[in-house]
């Protein structure tokens, strides 16, 4: 706690004062920020460092940026540090990271500064010292000299009997002369705000009037630990205030302690933004997102090659916010689109099961893109070289007209540019080792087909299209007895990729190449 914070301690003005003299004491500082309810919107994202970014994150930070994107506002990413006993090392980078890569940049950050920072809270203790020290002098906090052992005992007693624990609030009515003995022994103690009088109700944008009593539920909540760190229900609207936010859109589990929120709004004397809460985002079988499913954090999604926009699709397409449903949105639909009025309090269900389908969609539109394709070929470029490395015999599957070939070729086909690098598609960028005896339990006329099908390709005109080729293929059979032309296609997709299974043999061809599939049939009469 701060020093000042102490000696205000030992001379305590008596509780009493209205909130309306509480504000006069704190006019000077609102006066000075300049913060206009009317004022440009601005929201924030406020996750706490304590785990990196995942879905249920991201879908919050998007929802405030198709906001703010949507009403020309700014889109803020403020830290909430302040249980510095939780912090995970690397989870703030990993979240402004995360943020950059979905493609929903904050406008203001720790990362990137701004005309509100510092954003992180554990920088920013000095103003809840303040808003504390106005608490105190208007009579709506007091100090909280209990200890930690008789809280615990509180909070047994309280399960033991069945009942929902809360503070006794037992040094609510310390007398000034008992807590400036206290204080003598414990400088540093805890603040405590007053939950007194009716809470205000509220008109939540999503859930609509909302009222939850407080006081008649719960103990006088902790607003400044002895540290002089603040608990969340401080911290959260000092920010808020002086960062001039105008809409808060967060999780509907703080529905319930607005109320609480706006009675320290009301003694602090400020004008509270608007309150929008947004239902949970679960998994399909209805059970809440964990920390512990490895699988939901965006690094994840990153690492095995998902889509920023399909995973921005998906998390809307499942929730609400739209007039329709629809899969393949692009970002700048989503913000044209978004009606915060048509957001509903259902929770989403999240099928992830359907992530590949949503990617390939978005894959397909990039591909569609010159420019975006030029990206995707050199990002398939990095897969090849890592998935395969010294195993290439040929670097030339690595020219970006050959890798651009194959990825016009399968768009439609495939899920995730990594798919590309599976082993169903290796034969693209390794030769594979197919035996004779392999290729003559197909076909006793190995040595035939491989012919004709040299002559096809040495024939005029050896840029052969794939639907020339489907036509020459059906040939292929002609005049072999005993031969299906299911059999001839079988060998020749062996022969090819060392397969059994996989695309149409006319476009295996096309992919490799008249100069490839030469070599590698000459492979098979030479062998």
């Amino acid at each position: 706690m701060p020093p000042h914070m102490a000696v205000l301690l030992k001379k305590l003005l008596h509780p009493g004062r209205s909130p309306a003299a509480l504000g006069r004491l704190m006019g000077r500082r609102e006066a000075s920020l300049g913060t206009d309810p009317g004022a440009a919107v601005r929201v924030r994202f406020a996750p706490s460092p304590t785990g990196f970014l995942h879905l249920g994150g991201l879908r919050t930070a998007l929802y405030n940026y198709i906001f703010a994107k949507k009403h020309q506002g700014s889109f803020i990413l403020r830290l909430e540090d302040t249980d510095q006993t939780r912090l995970v090392p690397g989870a703030a980078e990993n979240i402004e990271d995360m943020l950059e890569w979905a493609g929903v940049p904050p406008d203001e950050s720790p990362r990137r500064g701004g005309p509100a920072g510092p954003y992180l809270q554990s920088q920013r203790l000095a103003l809840y010292a303040q808003a504390a020290e106005a608490l105190l002098k208007g009579g709506a906090a007091y100090p909280c000299f209990c200890s930690p052992q008789r809280l615990e005992l509180l909070k047994k007693e309280a399960l033991r009997n069945r009942q929902t624990p809360r503070y006794d609030n037992r040094c609510r009515s310390l007398s000034q002369a008992q807590v400036a003995q206290k204080l003598a022994t414990d400088p540093k103690p805890a603040i405590r705000f007053r939950l007194e009088g009716e809470a205000p109700a509220f008109q939540d944008l999503v859930y609509g009037w909302n009222r939850h009593e407080v006081a008649s539920v719960e103990g006088d909540p902790v607003i400044l630990k002895s540290d002089g760190f603040p608990t969340y229900h401080l911290a959260s609207v000092v920010d808020d205030h002086h960062m001039g936010i105008s809409h808060v859109l967060r999780g509907s589990e703080w529905l319930v302690s607005t109320s609480k929120h706006l009675l320290l709004y009301q003694a602090l004397g400020w004008q509270p933004p608007q309150f929008a809460h947004l239902p949970l985002l679960l998994n399909r079988d209805g059970s809440k997102l964990s920390k512990r499913q490895g699988d939901i954090f965006l690094e994840h999604f990153a690492a095995t090659g998902f889509l920023p926009d399909a995973l921005l699709d998906i998390i809307t397409n499942c929730g609400s916010g739209f007039a329709e449903n629809q899969m393949g949105r692009t970002l700048p639909e989503l913000i044209t689109q978004f009606d915060l009025s048509r957001v509903t309090c259902h929770s989403a269900l999240l099928d992830l099961e359907k992530l590949p389908e949503f990617n390939r969609l978005h894959l397909l539109r990039l591909v569609g893109d010159e420019t975006q394709r030029c990206q995707l070929v050199g990002q398939l470029q990095a897969l090849v070289e890592e998935a395969f490395g010294s195993q290439l015999q040929d670097r030339e599957v690595l020219d970006p007209a050959y890798v651009e070939r194959i990825i016009l070729l399968r768009q439609g086909h495939i899920c995730r540019l990594q798919d590309l690098v599976s082993p169903a598609y290796s034969y693209l960028w390794t030769r594979p080792a197919v035996g004779r005896a392999q290729l003559g339990a197909i076909s006793e006329k190995v040595d035939i087909i491989a012919k004709r099908v040299l002559g096809l390709l040495e024939g005029p005109g050896t840029n052969l299209t794939q639907d020339v080729l489907n036509r020459e293929l059906k040939k292929l059979s002609d005049g072999l007895e005993g031969i299906k032309h299911s059999n001839v296609m079988k060998l020749l997709r062996v022969a090819l990729s060392g397969q059994q299974q996989g695309p149409p043999v006319a476009e295996m061809m096309v992919s490799l190449g008249p100069k490839e599939v030469r070599e590698r049939i000459q492979k098979v009469l030479c062998s």
